[in-house]
């Protein structure tokens, strides 16, 4: 097997001029994952022969759930993976798991969305504005959820609704939906990390691919994950996608890859590769105007990978999206892993998670602007993102214009208009921005027991 590798590395090398520059320092690795569509730039890499072209041999493991991951990172079982942008900023922080795990790519923008179950949505229905044709207008405010809370809060049942993780993108997003809509998803302390202090809607942990199962045997009335969780819903009858993230926050960040600072510190050449490697993959996703995605979605339907059925995954791949059934509507930036600079890691999007942290009181004490800018820069690593792109522009696989070379790693404020609650986000004001938001944590607040004190 030894020979074999070494013969293949032998000709990798002829016909890669990036294997011959880099002196690997380690070239098989193992790469986590969880079983959604937005890990489509690790399994392209390796169905492309990225990763070869590298002189990398790559080998990806879906794992169990986000922690299994994140400990087989840190713990080093797993090289790198795909990971919830907030995991290498709670590890870091020491929020969980304590270590320090940097990013050097941003693996996508957009890709969730927020699902009800069928009851909860006819229940919602007379609360909608629908448009000439009997639709439902978008985006689908929270508030239009508000009175079947009430409904159920009056017959004394608490209202349930699925995230991801605790630090996920999804727990994010869904909290911002429901406080946007009047909704409180309640508060962590540092003595209770259910998040459920003070909340209207209780929201709790459900595995990604368990989604639809556990909405369809009522244990919860709704979720928030990515695809093709919430298309699956649809195509099994149970249950009602109300909003994607997309019209949350018009091309908000989603997930990274990432290793720990160890990895990236023993191993650079290695690690440039593998970004390298990545990069390309996001390009052929995007590229001639999304005109791979097909394919794309024979790749991630494979069993090893999303082992969804390749309808359900292209659903939302290819530019469209289906919320009832029948009510199928374009949205092409629904999954994004290139345009708009979606690979660069951005510190702005780093103190986003911060901020939302913050917000609901997993971060319990108040924090200065610098401790935001500082957390984000020891995490979020574009130097290393620009120096694998710099390689890539000089091999002639990838154009100059498509990457942000003069950033200070801040993207420019998001408009009020491009997030649901009509409020824009600037990541080198956060605390101003946790000033502006109506619901949550702001200033020197802190939960004490039940409450909110400051």
């Amino acid at each position: 097997m030894k020979k074999f590798l070494a013969a293949l590395a032998a000709t990798t090398a002829m016909v890669s001029p990036a294997f011959a520059e880099l002196a690997l320092e380690k070239d098989e690795l193992k790469f986590g994952f969880i079983k959604l569509t937005d890990m489509a730039p690790l399994a392209v890499a390796y169905e492309q022969g990225y990763f070869l072209d590298e002189g990398l041999f790559v080998t990806l493991e879906a794992q169990a759930n986000w922690k299994v991951l994140l400990d087989g990172v840190i713990g080093g079982q797993l090289d790198g993976a795909h990971m919830l942008a907030g995991q290498p900023l709670a590890a870091t922080i020491g929020y969980g798991t304590e270590a320090h795990i940097i990013t050097p790519f941003s693996m996508d923008l957009n890709g969730n969305g927020i699902t009800v179950s069928n009851a909860v949505w006819e229940k919602m229905k007379p609360n909608l504005t629908m448009d000439a044709d009997g639709k439902p207008q978008h985006p689908i405010s929270a508030s239009a959820l508000a009175p079947v809370v009430e409904e159920y809060k009056s017959e004394g049942k608490p209202f349930n609704m699925g995230m991801v993780f605790p630090v996920s993108t999804h727990n994010y997003e869904l909290r911002y939906w429901l406080a946007a809509g009047g909704l409180n998803p309640g508060f962590y302390s540092p003595e209770n990390i259910s998040g459920q202090i003070g909340a209207d809607v209780l929201l709790s942990v459900t595995p990604p691919p368990q989604m639809p199962a556990t909405l369809e045997a009522g244990t919860i009335d709704g979720y928030c994950v990515g695809e093709p969780w919430n298309q699956a819903a649809v195509f099994k009858g149970i249950g009602v996608p109300v909003i994607t993230d997309y019209e949350l926050w018009k091309n908000n960040p989603e997930k990274v890859f990432g290793i720990t600072a160890e990895f990236a510190e023993q191993y650079p050449n290695t690690t440039l590769a593998v970004t390298k490697a990545l990069i390309r993959a996001a390009i052929w996703l995007d590229e001639n105007d999304n005109a791979n995605r097909m394919e794309a979605v024979e790749i991630l339907s494979k069993p090893e990978y999303v082992g969804a059925d390749p309808e359900v995954i292209a659903n939302s791949m290819t530019g469209t999206f289906e919320y009832e059934k029948g009510d199928k509507r374009d949205v092409p930036d629904f999954n994004v892993f290139f345009r708009y600079n979606a690979t660069y890691p951005f510190y702005s999007d780093a103190v986003w998670y911060l901020t939302q942290m913050r917000r609901w009181g997993q971060i319990a004490e108040a924090k200065p602007d610098s401790w935001y800018d500082e957390v984000a820069k020891s995490v979020y690593k574009p130097e290393i993102y620009l120096e694998a792109a710099r390689l890539l522009v000089d091999e002639g696989l990838a154009n100059e214009a498509d990457f942000p070379w003069d950033s200070d790693g801040y993207k420019a404020p998001t408009p009020a208009g491009d997030v649901i609650d009509g409020i824009g986000y600037d990541g080198k004001a956060p605390n101003a921005y946790l000033e502006s938001l109506p619901i949550g944590l702001k200033g020197e607040q802190i939960v004490e027991g039940t409450e909110v004190k400051g």
